[in-house]
């Protein structure tokens, strides 16, 4: 008898690469295939997916008996799994994590709806036995011991750091910074997102690391790809493996220009991503029943993410949605009051102006010919950029953008302070000249160093 334990193989499950299963009918025909996907789900049992009612389901139903053949990614030895088929779920938290993944893929693929799961077909360890002679004597290093503390961070120690710069941060934007750069620092994560909830449709790149200022502004819609499944389904999901299976949906604008649709197009921003990335995960950030957002992370390595980080990360995104609420509760309260509107003092350069058009059709602005913004932040530059021109304004209120019902915004958890954050990142990524600078609680001054011309227009 083995004594090869199912959890010391936690490395085989993760699909990289993807292993195999051989079946046969009653009658001793052999089926020999791929499996799409291999969860651990205890000690003494694996579930193997089932996309389409196809051969294998059908032996094993006649002939209750399968052998699957795994490999570790991080030495490729291999090991042989003999299985005896239990029972079929087609609900319930084993067939919905299951699900979670391959609804994920086939989003990116454009299968959704086509490529998913039937069933979770549970199947009891019978032995595990490793191949001997898989690979050439002495070329398979040992395997590394997973819960070594000498390979292992502290990750206590991280959870605390973390939650102390977490429960410092005096405003959204430093806690997002922060809490991004602390990932990096203390966890590994050194690519890593958050989105927050537009509405309840789609969700917005508002902060990232290890990417630049790029993909600020991106949005995501509820169901699409890694993030928008995790949103939709508020649960979280880690992918290890999918370096052209999981791309976060950067291919759809260049499919669509292909195809000489681009005048159906509206302006995107690409969402920021690892373009060989090996490991992918996306947490909801949740508080009571409220989806305030996503936060996501990827590495190179295919294994870049191991389980611990994903438990860390957890606890993170837990802290991390209660900061966001609590943050956004006090920009809510009683503002100071505002001091008399001031006019321009500012000098120009001798640069040209900057030309700012506004879209009326889809609250959406260009500057000097480029995609800058839409929306609800859209619609607030051009209130402040028609208040300077008209006026010669340079302060505003957070009071009076809650007030103004052309913005339109909600009456309740408006995420103002979210939209003028995106708003001001898009301004120094795009024209740097043109600034949003805060002076004191809920107060902001619009910053030039050029001249502006205004231009609305009904449509593009």
């Amino acid at each position: 008898m083995s004594t090869l334990r199912l959890s010391s193989l936690m490395h085989c499950f993760q699909g990289v690469p993807p292993c195999n299963v051989a079946t046969c009918s009653r009658d001793g025909v052999p089926n020999v295939t791929y499996l799409s996907q291999l969860f651990y789900v205890d000690a003494q049992h694996l579930a193997m997916s089932c996309q389409f009612f196809n051969k294998t389901r059908r032996n094993l139903d006649e002939h209750p008996y399968a052998a699957v053949q795994v490999y570790d990614p991080t030495c490729f030895e291999a090991y042989q799994i003999h299985l005896k088929f239990v029972r079929s779920e087609t609900s319930g938290p084993l067939f919905d994590a299951m699900a979670l993944r391959i609804d994920a893929i086939a989003s990116h693929s454009g299968m959704a709806g086509v490529f998913k799961l039937l069933s979770a077909d549970v199947c009891e360890v019978l032995f595990i036995e490793r191949l001997e002679g898989f690979l050439e004597p002495n070329l398979a290093p040992p395997n590394a011991v997973a819960d070594d503390p000498s390979t292992l961070r502290n990750e206590l120690r991280a959870l605390q750091v973390i939650g102390e710069r977490i429960c410092r941060a005096a405003d959204l934007e430093s806690l997002l910074d922060r809490t991004l750069e602390s990932l990096d620092e203390l966890l590994g994560v050194h690519n890593s997102l958050v989105l927050l909830s537009e509405d309840d449709a789609r969700l917005v790149t508002i902060a990232s690391h290890g990417y630049g200022e790029a993909g600020i502004g991106a949005e995501v819609a509820l169901g699409q790809g890694l993030i928008g499944t995790v949103a939709r389904e508020r649960r979280s999901l880690r992918v290890s493996g999918m370096r052209e299976g999981l791309r976060y949906g950067r291919a759809i604008r260049e499919r669509v220009a292909e195809q000489g649709d681009e005048d159906q197009l509206r302006p995107e921003i690409p969402l920021p991503g690892l373009p060989n990335a090996g490991s992918q995960i996306a947490l909801p950030l949740i508080v009571q029943d409220t989806l305030l957002g996503v936060l996501a992370a990827e590495s190179k390595r295919v294994l870049g993410l191991d389980d611990w980080q994903e438990a860390v990360l957890q606890v993170v995104a837990t802290q991390l949605a209660v900061a966001i609420d609590r943050l956004l509760e006090e920009e809510d309260e009683e503002e100071e009051e505002a001091e008399p509107i001031r006019p321009s003092m500012l000098g120009f350069s001798k640069a040209p102006p900057r030309r700012f058009t506004f879209y009326r059709n889809d609250d959406c602005v260009f500057v000097d010919g480029e995609y800058l913004i839409r929306n609800v932040p859209g619609k607030v530059l051009w209130k402040l950029l028609k208040a300077y021109q008209e006026q010669g304004r340079q302060e505003f209120s957070n009071r009076e953008l809650r007030l103004d019902p052309w913005l339109g915004l909600p009456a309740v958890k408006d995420n103002l302070e979210s939209r003028l954050i995106l708003l001001r990142k898009r301004l120094l990524e795009k024209c740097p000249d043109v600034r949003l600078v805060p002076v004191r609680r809920g107060h902001f001054a619009l910053e030039l160093d050029r001249p502006i011309e205004l231009l609305e227009r009904d449509s593009a």
